[in-house]
């Protein structure tokens, strides 16, 4: 990474370093707040808090930002990401996914024979409409953590942005799980580089 040569030097900064601050929109521009309302945030926002929803991805790499999830003290989690790979799904998944209402009920379920990752995690209408994903970098957690727990996830719609809005932000999604037993994001692929 360009901005980051050393993988395993820790960068620390008072402000955004570029690669993060040049992948949200500026307080400036006049579309601000029409930005913020298609992430269900408020006017005040931060830019980390905008990157934890946008995720800052840019059609130039595959670079993507998330936040971390916490379990809280009770087991219970919720994380939100935009619906992926809904441009995939059958034309009556499509049109079924243009009708969704804010607050609207989706299930969760596993996918097992998922014909670009194998495993994944598929976001469902309650009439069981394959509408999308979720994010790959929730897959494995949801996969282990719904094997000792089923029954104890849920997704609702959080916001549905129509066309113009980049496909990529079409359908805002909220997942809450309790995860009694279980360290969100505590394996390898999410370990840092460098050493504290």
């Amino acid at each position: 990474m360009y901005d980051f040569p050393e993988f395993h030097y820790r960068y620390q900064s008072p402000e955004l370093f570029p690669l993060f601050k040049n992948r949200v929109i500026t307080p400036g521009r006049k579309d601000f707040e029409e930005y913020l309302r298609l992430l269900d945030l408020p006017d005040q926002a931060s830019p980390i808090e905008i990157l934890s929803v946008d995720g800052g991805t840019r059609a130039a790499d595959s670079f993507e930002v998330f936040p971390k999830i916490e379990r809280r003290p009770d087991g219970s989690f919720r994380c939100r990401f935009f619906l992926h790979g809904w441009r995939h799904v059958c034309p009556a998944a499509q049109q079924r996914l243009d009708a969704l209402q804010h607050g609207e009920k989706l299930y969760v379920a596993l996918e097992l024979t998922n014909p670009a990752t194998r495993l994944a995690v598929q976001i469902q209408t309650r009439d069981y409409h394959v509408i999308g994903w979720s994010p790959r970098y929730l897959v494995s957690d949801l996969v282990s953590a719904i094997a000792k727990a089923p029954g104890e996830y849920a997704a609702q719609v959080v916001q549905v942005n129509p066309v113009p809005t980049p496909a990529r932000q079409r359908l805002l999604i909220e997942l809450r799980g309790h995860w009694p037993d279980y360290e969100p994001m505590a394996k390898e692929d999410f370990e840092p580089l460098a050493k504290p």
